[in-house]
C-alpha cells in the first residue's frame, strides 16, 4: 500500500498560485537531458501544458527594442536632375513588345 500526497484545497479561491522559484524549478527540470516532461507536470500536480507555458515565459529571450523616432531629411529639388532613361507614357509599340519577348 502506497502513500500519496494530497493537497486539500479549504478557500474559496481554487487557484493555485505558484512561486516564482517553483517555476523556475519545474522548468529547470524540464530543460534536464533526457527530462519527460509529462512525468515533472504529473509530480507537481500540473497538466503539461502549464508547464509548456512556464518554460515558454521563462525562457523568453528579450529582443531589444528599437524607439522608432521620426527623421527629417531635407530634400533639394532641382531641375537640372533628370531622369537616366525617360519612361514611356503610352502602351509599348509592337516593336518593342516583340522584342522583349525574345
Amino acid at each position: 500500500m502506497t502513500k500519496h500526497q494530497i493537497e486539500v484545497i479549504t478557500s474559496v479561491e481554487r487557484r493555485r498560485r505558484w512561486s516564482q522559484e517553483d517555476k523556475e524549478r519545474l522548468v529547470a527540470a524540464c530543460l534536464e537531458p533526457g527530462a519527460v516532461l509529462s512525468e515533472i507536470a504529473r509530480s507537481a500536480g500540473i497538466h503539461v501544458s502549464q508547464l509548456f507555458r512556464w518554460r515558454r515565459e521563462l525562457c523568453q529571450i528579450e529582443e531589444p527594442r528599437t524607439e522608432t523616432t521620426s527623421t527629417f531629411v531635407p530634400v533639394v529639388v532641382s531641375e537640372a536632375a533628370l531622369p537616366a532613361s525617360p519612361i514611356p507614357s503610352g502602351p509599348p509599340t509592337p516593336s518593342q513588345a516583340g522584342s522583349a519577348a525574345m
